[in-house]
């Protein structure tokens, strides 16, 4: 199973991000977006893992005695070399905090610490494949004219631990496990 620890958004987190992806959604057809269900804020990314592995994650995160998360949304952006149209989360003390202690308590289920620095963000699109895109060009356009977007912050009460599932259409994200915050 491929699995990745994350927290889901708060319902109008949703709906703005909804709200602001619509039109560029319309316009920019030949993007792979992300479904508004299926956003998320990745706090560790685990891959394939057998039952064993995953069992030892679950006991390990619960584990976790962490305060609600405070997530701030921040500016539309892009992973230029990914392809990768997104929204930038602000790196909370508190995020920083929970993210750390996931990748420290999943150590011992043999998971390791990326290498690269935290990057919190919420994926919005992906080019389709590995050439140049008109519509992604396109779009790193016309995202500038709405950089000053202001999108809603929200306290995430729970941390979750997802199974993704590849499918013709994309990507889905189950949830596994639920992990309270305090």
């Amino acid at each position: 199973m491929r699995l990745f620890v994350g927290i889901a958004l708060a319902r109008e987190a949703q709906q703005a991000l909804e709200s602001f992806v619509r039109d560029f959604r319309a316009a920019y057809p030949r993007l792979r977006w992300s479904l508004p269900a299926q956003w998320h804020i990745t706090l560790q990314f685990l891959g394939e893992t057998d039952e064993s592995r995953y069992l030892c994650a679950v006991q390990q995160l619960r584990k976790i005695h962490a305060h609600s998360v405070e997530i701030r949304l921040a500016q539309p952006g892009f992973f230029e070399r990914a392809g990768v149209f997104h929204v930038a989360v602000q790196p909370t003390l508190s995020l920083i905090s929970l993210h750390d202690q996931t990748e420290q308590a999943l150590i011992p289920c043999g998971f390791e610490p990326e290498e690269r620095a935290y990057s919190p963000h919420i994926t919005l699109a992906r080019k389709k494949g590995r050439g140049r895109s008109l519509d992604f060009d396109q779009l790193q356009q016309a995202v500038p004219r709405y950089a000053e977007v202001k999108l809603p912050s929200f306290l995430a009460g729970e941390f979750l631990l997802y199974q993704s599932f590849t499918e013709p259409a994309g990507p889905r994200y189950e949830v596994r496990d639920r992990f309270p915050l305090m």
